[in-house]
């Protein structure tokens, strides 16, 4: 596990290079100088005053540079955490090259922790992203990453092609660690193949870019792999003189993985060349590193534990205040809303009662016009009903002095045919055939359409729905029933009307009789009071 912390290193100071950042300022930590637990301690001061400052860009950053810390450390599980979080941020602010860059890193934890599939998976949505924004060096990263993957899994064939993709970007954007770190991967890739001078070839390449970069841990790293391509191809001398190479520069950095590395390559080198006292010195020096490095690693884990634990606990109460604090806003906007709602409610009640007092004094104008104009328009139906009176009372002046004047015209009439009658008895024959003649214009006078016209004129003026109602009761009136009628209806005694009929009582009982039958009046029932009742 503790060659993965170190690859690892030696792969974040490549990514550290080639990631953008969107032109948010984040200093970006030296990992060749410092140490995990000063790394995460310095982040740890830039997390918490990035959420004191608001600052959520800034803080999705810290979390993506934690996570890195500790998978180099060996503690997936919090660097997986730390990862999702930051992903969580960049995807909520639309910040794609970051985006790309934590997916990337993902990918590679991913990869160590023997998951190929869900590094491939997260590999190839950087890379989607990166293809989309135009970013090579990115691209080239992805790339290499991809090619590595398919190494592990000894499709050599697709290691290649992704390595050459990744090799050609790198070269294009002058990204000498980068592309040494690629040749670095095609070394291995021939040396996993067994052809071992294009391994060579490739290793040093990229010692060289690696020595012009300036990178001393993947140049210690390079140079031991050349020993181990010498030793494989039986040049154990030129093995060691490279290993030993490698041994000075860990050394001097004082990198002990490195040293226990080298004397174990040494070890091997000198067991093949039969020197079996310097192999024993070198296993055993190889040993003693590697119990160094254990111990040095144990303190080393529970002094990144216990930074872990300060800043998983200082999180919470980060969060702790700064949910106490959005809490707080919320209480006091919440406040501020309620005084205004009250001064708008009642700004509202104010005003509707001030529109209910001009409604209501509007309402009580409104009532008073109503008022008056009904007053106006009791006195005008008032004016209007005395008018009609006057006039009823007129026409029925007008009726009963016409009534009258016919009944005077018609007794007239009757007088003066009774006594022509008589003069008809007499013998005198040639005044007979005038008498009748003046007879029969007599008798054509009683029956004088214009005079009944204009009875019946002035009648309906004065009863002018009696007529309507009396029609509801019988459809076979004949115009001498409805003359009948209109005289009984003015309450004539029958010696008027049948003068004003030009008919005798007798015939007038006749006439009466029949009316009753049209009218369907029942035995017993008084025809004139059924009359003055309609």
């Amino acid at each position: 596990m503790l060659k993965y912390w170190y690859i690892c290193l030696l792969l974040s100071l490549s990514l550290s290079k080639g990631y953008a950042q969107e032109g948010e300022a984040f200093p970006l930590l030296d990992y060749e100088t410092k140490k995990p637990i000063e790394s995460l301690i310095e982040l740890k001061k830039i997390y918490a005053q990035s959420i004191e400052n608001g600052n959520i860009i800034l803080e999705g950053q810290c979390l993506q540079q934690m996570g890195k810390v500790c998978y180099r450390q060996g503690h997936f599980r919090q660097s997986l955490d730390f990862f999702l979080k930051a992903d969580k941020i960049f995807s909520g602010f639309d910040k794609p090259t970051l985006l790309a860059a934590n997916l990337t890193d993902m990918g590679v934890l991913y990869y160590y922790v023997k998951q190929p599939d869900k590094a491939l998976k997260h590999y190839t949505s950087a890379l989607k992203i990166y293809q989309r924004l135009r970013d090579l060096p990115g691209q080239s990263i992805v790339y290499g990453h991809i090619g590595q993957l398919y190494e592990k899994r000894s499709n050599y064939e697709r290691a290649f092609y992704y390595q050459k993709i990744a090799l050609k970007m790198s070269e294009k954007t002058n990204d000498k660690s980068g592309a040494a770190k690629i040749y670095e991967n095609i070394g291995s890739i021939y040396e996993d193949l067994e052809k071992y001078d294009l391994a060579q070839l490739n290793f040093r390449k990229s010692l060289t870019l690696y020595q012009a970069d300036k990178n001393q841990i993947g140049s210690i790293e390079v140079i031991n792999n050349l020993g181990d391509v010498l030793r494989k191809t039986g040049k154990y001398r030129e093995s060691i003189k490279q290993t030993e190479t490698a041994m000075n520069l860990a050394n001097k950095t004082g990198n002990i993985y490195q040293l226990a590395s080298c004397c174990r390559d040494l070890g091997k080198a000198y067991e093949l060349l039969k020197q079996m006292d310097s192999a024993y010195h070198y296993v055993q020096l190889g040993y003693k590193h590697t119990i160094d490095l254990y111990s040095e690693d144990g303190a080393r884990q529970v002094a990144f534990l216990q930074v872990l634990y300060d800043i998983n606990k200082k999180t919470d109460e980060i969060n702790k205040l700064q949910n106490d604090k959005k809490i707080n806003r919320i209480i006091t906007f919440s406040a501020t809303i309620v005084v205004v709602l009250l001064i708008i409610l009642g700004f509202v009640i104010f005003s509707r009662q001030r529109f209910k007092l001009k409604d209501q004094q509007m309402l009580a104008k409104q009532k008073e016009i109503e008022h008056n104009l009904t007053s106006l328009e009791l006195k005008n139906l008032q004016l209007e009903e005395q008018h009609l009176k006057q006039q009823l009372e007129v026409k029925s002046k007008e009726l009963s002095n016409h009534t009258l004047n016919l009944i005077k015209h018609n007794q007239f009439l009757e007088n003066l045919r009774n006594t022509l009658q008589l003069m008809v008895k007499d013998d005198k024959r040639d005044q007979k055939k005038q008498m009748n003649q003046i007879l029969t214009e007599i008798n054509q006078s009683f029956n004088h359409e214009r005079n009944w016209k204009e009875f019946t004129q002035a009648f309906e003026q004065v009863h002018h729905q009696f007529l309507e109602n009396l029609k509801k009761f019988s459809n076979a009136l004949t115009s001498a029933d409805m003359r009948l009628i209109a005289l009984l209806k003015m309450n004539l005694d029958s010696a008027d009307i049948a003068t004003l009929l030009g008919i005798s009582t007798d015939s007038l009982r006749v006439s009466r009789y029949r009316l009753r039958r049209k009218l369907n009046l029942a035995q017993g029932d008084n025809l004139s009071a059924f009359i003055q009742a309609l």
